[in-house]
């Protein structure tokens, strides 16, 4: 759901007081070997004691603001990843009432179409009887059917008016009867699409209520946490400036010549790290786009920051891949797209039918490359990480549906992905 720090590595604070001791044990070695290799120009400065006490009490009084600001960064981060999974909830949540009112609507809408036949067909019965109402007004109004037979002209016009009456008495009546029946159940039916239409309506701005409500929280926790993490990044610098200065006291020179290269030495690990990494992932990406030879791919590279289950009251119905913006997304099995842009909740998300029959969402991207009713292969690029939506860092949202629903069923995609050989960790 969001970026976290990674596991495994000491706080900064603790980092920076190992790098400090070392600095300050390196300076004075590296202070004897250069006065017992060559005589200084100048003598150096020597510090009272109570100089380098003042410096160290500096640097610890920073570190124990940092070490308490890094609880409070932590405590509101995770406070931030809480609103942020339930904002997500309420989204998908607002999503599916949609979906119910569409469905509502459309019924409401075949019943009145069904309505209007069945009034048709009455008008037309209607129409039909009225021709022989007509005659029977031309010919003196209300006549009986005995007076209808005995005013007949001739053989004729008897034989036909009997017919008439016939057709009339054991037809048309019924019919018209039949009609009227089909006419008041159609009514019936109509009023109950419209109160199911009205009951979704309803649950729909429910829905969409709790989704304010949650995007509210969510923005409310956003702004503690950057706020926090501001106070904690101006005591890192207090506490840089206060190492620097205890450094210098020292008359640390060569230490800190040392702990530059030690910097140096740090990011270029990093930099071979990062590399190495990013070659791992684009193996690990042509294995996916070849389909790993087991019909299915990963999703995505990067690190799982969260996984399925139940957060904070609400249910988190997939698994989160950290990775950074613009890591592609690959297609886990073949099949159809289903749908892809803006998504309640996710910003934009990609949801895709397998042929398999499951359906796998993902949500939270930055752009996506397909659109619905395309064929895609399994491991096919369709979409890259973003940050979109009710999103804290940049990662993809990743969920299955195996009974092929779009907005319901989800289930733990770890052991999914695992059962058809694809290796993921995390969860």
């Amino acid at each position: 759901m969001s970026q976290r720090r990674p596991h495994g590595r000491p706080s900064v604070g603790r980092r920076r007081s190992r790098t400090v001791r070392a600095l300050l044990a390196g300076g004075l070695v590296a202070g004897l070997l250069t006065a017992t290799a060559a005589p200084a120009v100048a003598d150096p400065v020597n510090p009272s004691d109570g100089q380098i006490d003042q410096a160290a009490a500096g640097v610890q009084a920073a570190s124990a603001e940092v070490g308490r600001l890094s609880g409070l960064v932590a405590s509101a981060q995770a406070d931030l990843e809480k609103m942020g999974v339930q904002a997500e909830a309420a989204g998908q949540a607002y999503e599916a009432a949609q979906h119910a009112l569409e469905q509502a609507q459309l019924a409401a809408d075949q019943t009145a179409a069904e309505l209007r036949a069945a009034d048709a067909a009455v008008a037309a019965s209607q129409a039909r009887i009225a021709g022989f109402s007509h005659d029977s007004y031309i010919n003196g109004g209300s006549l009986t059917s005995t007076a209808a037979l005995l005013d007949s002209s001739g053989p004729g016009e008897l034989i036909q008016r009997a017919a008439t009456l016939r057709w009339v008495a054991a037809n048309q009546l019924d019919v018209l009867g039949q009609l009227q029946s089909a006419q008041m159940q159609q009514a019936t039916a109509a009023a109950a699409a419209s109160t199911a239409r009205d009951r979704q309506a309803a649950a729909e701005a429910n829905a969409a209520s709790a989704k304010q409500a949650a995007d509210g929280q969510l923005a409310a926790q956003q702004s503690a946490y950057t706020q926090v993490a501001a106070q904690k990044a101006s005591y890192d610098q207090q506490l840089q400036a206060a190492q620097i200065q205890l450094l210098q006291l020292q008359g640390a020179r060569n230490a800190y010549q040392q702990w530059v290269a030690q910097k140096q030495a740090e990011e270029a690990a990093a930099a071979a790290a990062a590399a190495t990494a990013a070659q791992r992932a684009a193996d690990g990406a042509a294995t996916a786009r070849a389909g790993g030879g087991s019909g299915y791919a990963l999703p995505a590279a990067g690190v799982t920051s969260s996984c399925f289950g139940a957060r904070w009251g609400v249910s988190h119905l997939g698994m989160d891949i950290a990775a950074s913006i613009g890591t592609p997304i690959y297609a886990v099995s073949a099949g159809t797209i289903k749908r892809a842009g803006a998504a309640t909740g996710f910003g934009l998300a990609v949801y895709l039918l397998g042929d398999d029959g499951a359906v796998s969402v993902y949500g939270h991207v930055n752009r996506y490359f397909v659109q619905a009713g395309q064929r895609v292969a399994a491991g096919q690029e369709i979409a890259e990480v973003g940050n979109r939506g009710n999103s804290t860092g940049p990662h993809l949202h990743f969920e299955i549906h195996p009974d092929g629903e779009m907005y319901a069923g989800a289930v733990n995609p770890a052991p999914w992905l695992r059962a058809r050989g694809v290796d993921i960790s995390g969860c």
